[in-house]
Formats: C-alpha cells, structure tokens, sequence
C-alpha cells in the first residue's frame, strides 16, 4: 500500500506557447505546442514520489491514446497507478496557454475525470495510507466521501487543494457545501489567491486566517510572486517566493502542495519552515518546462 494515496485529475495537458496571453476579444500566435501528461492529484503523486514517498494515484482514465500516455507518465516516476480506471469516456485534458514570461491560463475539459467514483479497493487503500490528497478538481462526491472518512476517523489525514474558483468547479468539481465540509475538517487546506477570493471574499491572508477559524489544521494560501501565508490555530505565517529566472509556471502550485505534505503534514516542520520547503519546491519547477519538469527531490530541499 502506498503512504500517500492522490485522488482525482490524471489528465493530458495540451500546451500552446503563444505570442501573448489575449485581453478578452484579443489574439495570439501559437509559437510552439506539446502534450503532456499532467492533472493536479498526478502532479502532486509525482512530486511526492521524487520526495522518496511511495506515491499512488486513484483517477479515471480513457481507452485513448492520451489514456495511455498518462499511465505511463505516472509509470515513469514511479507513480502507483493500479488505480487508475479506463473508461469509454475521452481521457480528461487541461489546454495550458502560456504566454512568453511563463504565466499561464487554464481551460479544462474531457469526461473520464468527472466520471470516478470511489470503489472498496480504492477506500482500503485510503485507510492504509499516511494521507489522502484531493482537490476541488475531483468530483464532488469523491471530495464528499473523503471529507466524512476523515471525520469518521477512516483516513488518517487529509490534503485539500481548492485549486480554483468557484465558477470553473460548477458542474465539474466540489460545490460550495463540500468546500465549507473540507475546511473544517482537512488538515491541510492549501487555496490560491484566485480561489481564496472567489471562495471567500478575502486576500490571501485574510483567508488563511479565516481557514484556520474555520477548522483546518493547516492553512496556505498562494499569492505568486508575493509568496505565501501559512496558518494553523495558533499563529499565520508569511513565507516569501523564492526569485528565479521563470521557464513555466505551470504545476507550481501542485509541486508546492506537495512539499507541503511532505514537510508539515508527514513531516513535522513548523509553519515557516515548510513554507520555505515549499517555496524552494515551487520556485525549482518554474525553472524548466512542463507541471512536471522541475520537481525537486528530497535532497534538492534539504530535508
């Protein structure tokens, strides 16, 4: 059994450089395009795997070529990936649109992701491990039954991404009410400040200390460039990005949520030392291109 189980997106990431990202109404030239296997629950898998964690992911997949492309990528960093179902659904994909300094925008689609469901294989996998990863990007049942195993006791601990605002989630991921349940309950709520706002009409902040009031034992909330701020009951945190020269910040976040599970969740660092652990892991894999490209290993992070 796997220490740490991730369930949710195993997609394809379809990635456009472009000549600009557009203003509404506006344009941009496509300069170059790749594929590649991606999806917040596979991403934070992986980095977890290169953190020397045995790793395993719990998604749906289709009988495609894309389907096939994202086992083996999980395959490939050592990722457990017995249980990802197919389906006769198209794999899941995220259209990565980047602009020529590395920011990006995100549109998501495909059925195989919004079609899991949990199975008893995959919720005694759950019960055995250390911690259970998810995000909103997960469906929203899927997020419903881990929140009450948490509760109840069935999961050890649980990692909650919000990972975007609420009107991308409608109809795709976690409602509003699954959100409010996972942040009384999750010990680890990371959001960025995109999401945080949406969600709760706050700057980052604000909304890592309303988290906290609201429950979750760990709080980060995001915010780029200007860092991050970690909560607990006790005392919030504010940890600096780190500055690098950036290639492509695509799966920053997830490369953070992960070191953050690795250093204060199972490990036992205190609030600002797993924020730098984890800002050194975000700021490493924004230096090479792909969600995956820089993810850091256990001795890059010094822990």
């Amino acid at each position: 059994m796997a220490d740490i189980v991730a369930v949710g997106s195993a997609v394809l990431d379809r990635v456009y450089g472009l000549s600009n990202l557009p203003e509404p109404d506006g344009g941009a030239f496509v300069r170059e395009h790749t594929e590649r296997a991606g999806g917040v629950a596979a991403n934070v898998a992986c980095a977890l795997a290169e953190l020397d964690h045995d790793a395993a992911v719990v998604s749906r997949v289709g009988w495609d070529d894309a389907g096939d492309r994202v086992l083996a990528s999980l395959a490939d960093w050592g990722v457990d990936a017995s249980r990802v179902r197919r389906g006769d659904d198209d794999t899941s994909y995220a259209l990565v649109l980047r602009g020529p300094d590395g920011d990006r925008m995100i549109v998501a689609g495909g059925d195989s992701v919004p079609g899991l469901e949990l199975t008893d294989a995959d919720r005694e996998a759950l019960r055995a491990a250390d911690c259970v990863f998810t995000s909103a990007y997960a469906p929203d049942g899927v997020v419903r039954e881990l929140v009450e195993l948490r509760r109840s006791g069935g999961v050890a601990a649980l990692a909650f991404d919000l990972a975007g605002p609420l009107p991308e989630l409608e109809g795709r991921g976690a409602t509003a009410e699954t959100i409010d349940a996972a942040a009384a309950a999750a010990d680890l709520f990371v959001a960025n400040a995109v999401a945080a706002d949406s969600y709760l009409g706050a700057g980052p902040e604000g909304a890592a200390d309303e988290l906290a009031a609201r429950g979750a034992s760990r709080v980060a909330v995001t915010a780029g460039a200007d860092g991050a701020f970690l909560a607990t009951g006790d005392e919030t945190v504010h940890v600096p990005a780190r500055d690098v020269d950036v290639t492509d910040a695509t799966g920053a976040g997830d490369a953070f949520t992960a070191a953050l599970v690795h250093a204060w969740v199972v490990g036992d660092a205190a609030p600002q030392d797993a924020g730098r652990i984890a800002a050194a892991a975000a700021a490493q894999n924004c230096t090479a291109e792909g969600a995956r490209g820089g993810l850091p290993s256990r001795a890059d992070l010094s822990t």
